[in-house]
């Protein structure tokens, strides 16, 4: 399994972000293997986390051309920086427990 990273600090980001990047991660989950999404925004930085079963889905995404669009839009305004990571996963754990009362 893998995850891929992304770090940015946000820029301009207009009306279409919102949808655009609802509509994608959609896409991913459907049609390129991505099991996982989470994200989240503090301030100006934010931070996306995806899971994937293996790499050849990764680079199939990274090609994808809404995702391209999407991509330009980010260098072009919707982010100040950003940077991506892709990891390999080596060992995951969970407490799947309940949570009881003390």
């Amino acid at each position: 399994m893998y995850a891929v990273i992304f770090t940015a600090t946000v820029g301009d980001q207009d009306e279409r972000y919102g949808d655009m990047a609802e509509k994608l991660r959609d896409l991913a989950m459907a049609e390129f293997g991505c099991t996982d999404f989470i994200s989240a925004t503090q301030g100006d930085q934010e931070i996306a986390v995806s899971y994937w079963q293996d790499e050849a889905d990764i680079k199939a995404w990274k090609q994808q051309a809404e995702h391209k669009v999407a991509q330009q839009l980010g260098k072009t305004g919707w982010y100040k920086h950003y940077k991506v990571e892709v990891v390999k996963i080596l060992r995951a754990y969970a407490n799947s427990g309940a949570l009881s009362e003390s």
